[in-house]
């Protein structure tokens, strides 16, 4: 009797949140992420992989695409590591082409120095240069990345946090960054139900801080996620079913 309550609670919180989440998304009372003004922002997304836009930035993309803003991806490897970089560059304009990002906004790039792999180190010198370059050509207001945890742990998205970071230090351009914040594993795996601690946080956050951004579809996530049909196993299908960011993304401002 215990687990059956349990249980039953469990997907009372899920349906829960789930209303929450559709309402939120015909509501006028949006986030204010990036609306200050109504000036269209050129916002630039760097990843380390393809299949990490469609796996933890969903929502923010969905939001920034459907407010008007003009966002392009920056994907600093073509995920190389079992040699299916080809197959896996194409996927990521497939997914990105679900999330609604213009193909011609899209750039991977497959330099020797940064290959994908769990051992492979990223100098943070040369990440800096390559997105810097990105920001000037494309005149980039806002840039939005991975926090010094990277969601997953993975050590090529810790790298391009710091490479970003680098970069905010060193450059003369007036840049404004946001990273997406890594959670603790139980909130990470909740699925929808971290919506509420998301919420909390960034209301607890100094104003204009902290955006928690909730996804106007969850479908979306496994409708890209489909595209990238290399990595489309069952522990990916778990995990963008019960991971948190497949339903909110919460940004915070990197100072």
């Amino acid at each position: 009797m215990a687990w059956l309550l349990i249980v039953l609670s469990i997907f009372l919180c899920w349906l829960a949140s789930l209303c929450k989440i559709y309402h939120a998304s015909y509501s006028s009372s949006r986030t204010t992420f990036l609306t200050e003004s109504k000036h269209k922002r050129n916002i630039l997304l760097v990843i380390a992989h393809p299949d990490d836009e469609s796996m933890f930035f969903s929502p923010t993309i969905s939001y920034l695409t459907s407010n008007g803003h003009n966002l392009y991806v920056l994907c600093i490897s073509t995920g190389n590591a079992d040699g299916m970089g080809n197959t896996r560059n194409e996927e990521l304009y497939q997914a990105c082409a679900v999330l609604k990002v213009p193909l011609h906004q899209i750039k991977v790039l497959d330099n020797p120095e940064l290959q994908d792999g769990f051992r492979k180190v990223w100098d943070h010198g040369l990440l800096a240069k390559i997105i810097e370059e990105e920001v000037a050509s494309k005149t980039i207001d806002s840039i939005l990345t991975f926090d010094s945890y990277g969601i997953s742990g993975h050590c090529n998205h810790k790298d391009v946090h710091h490479g970003v970071r680098r970069l905010l230090n060193v450059s003369q351009r007036k840049i404004e960054a946001w990273e997406l914040v890594s959670t603790n594993l139980l909130r990470k795996y909740s699925g929808p139900v971290d919506i509420w601690f998301s919420i909390m946080y960034a209301m607890c956050c100094p104003s204009g801080q902290v955006h928690c951004l909730l996804t106007d579809d969850p479908s979306k996530s496994f409708q890209a996620m489909v595209q990238h049909m290399s990595q489309w196993v069952w522990f990916r299908k778990l995990f963008v079913s019960f991971s948190s960011c497949t339903y909110v993304n919460t940004l915070k401002r990197i100072t």
